[in-house]
C-alpha cells in the first residue's frame, strides 16, 4: 500500500488543523495506521493510532484530548484532527501502516508503509 500525507501548514497557536493520510495500491482495512512526528534535531514519536485488531485509538500523553485519529472508509483515508495547537506540536508529521502488536503500537519500527510526511508549524 502506498500513503499520501496532506494537510500540513502554518497556522497560530490554538488554531486546529486536519491531517489525512490516504491510502492507494490497497486500503487500510488489515492495517493499524499511526501518525508519528519529527521535530528538527529530535527523534521521531509516536502520536496517535488507529488499531485494526480492535478498532480502538491510541494516543501519545501529549496530544490526548487534543487530537483525534478516525478512519473514512469509503475514502479509505485516515485523518488526524488536531485542536488547539501549541508551538511543541511544530514538526513533520508522518502516517504510517503495519500490524504491530497493541503493546508494541507506539513503536516506528512495527510499521512498514511509510508517508512522505507533510510539515505543520505552530507560531506563538
Amino acid at each position: 500500500v502506498q500513503l499520501q500525507a496532506s494537510g500540513g501548514g502554518l497556522v497560530q497557536a490554538g488554531d486546529s488543523l486536519r491531517l489525512s493520510c490516504a491510502a492507494s495500491e490497497g486500503t487500510f482495512s488489515s492495517y493499524t495506521v499511526g501518525w508519528f512526528r519529527q521535530a528538527p534535531g529530535k527523534e521521531r514519536e509516536f502520536v496517535a493510532a488507529s488499531a485494526v485488531q480492535n478498532m480502538r485509538t491510541y494516543y501519545a500523553d501529549s496530544v490526548k484530548g487534543r487530537f483525534t485519529i478516525f478512519r473514512d472508509k469509503a475514502k479509505n483515508t485516515v485523518t488526524l484532527q488536531m485542536n488547539s495547537l501549541k508551538p511543541e506540536d511544530t514538526a513533520v508529521y508522518y502516517c504510517a501502516a503495519g500490524r504491530p502488536v497493541i503493546s508494541a503500537i507506539s513503536r516506528s519500527s512495527m510499521y512498514y508503509h511509510w508517508g512522505q510526511g507533510t510539515q505543520v508549524t505552530v507560531s506563538s
